[in-house]
């Protein structure tokens, strides 16, 4: 499975943006679909999840409230509805896809991981 990721770009503190999460190729076996984040000189950070079959949703607490995941199954597509953008939101976002259990919140548990998106937030 190949996973494509879009929709950063540069948005004010305050504002919303929409992440996708587009996937190609076999996908019969995704467990859950999520979004990490990386800011320079930082490490990689688990932001959101969504268990794929039963859409049962998980989020970072330091976006709880602002960040909502969501999947069309239709269109193999994960996004990332974004809003009151914070200075410390900017980062790559990075979406993945999990083929089995485990924790959400540690990278070594997503096999497949997309190219990332940039999302930076002026003040």
């Amino acid at each position: 499975v190949q996973l494509q990721a879009s929709g950063g770009g540069l948005v004010q503190a305050g504002g919303s943006l929409r992440l996708s999460c587009a996937a190609s190729g076999r996908t019969f076996s995704s467990y859950a679909r999520g979004w990490f984040r990386q800011a320079p000189e930082k490490e990689r950070e688990f932001v959101s999840a969504i268990a794929w079959y039963g859409g049962s949703t998980y989020y970072a607490d330091s976006v709880k409230g602002r960040f909502t995941i969501s999947r069309d199954g239709a269109k193999n597509t994960v996004y990332l509805q974004i809003s009151s953008l914070k200075p410390e939101d900017a980062a790559v976002y990075y979406c993945a896809e999990k083929t089995g259990t485990g924790t959400y919140r540690s990278s070594a548990e997503w096999s497949v991981w997309g190219q990332g998106t940039q999302v930076t937030v002026s003040s």
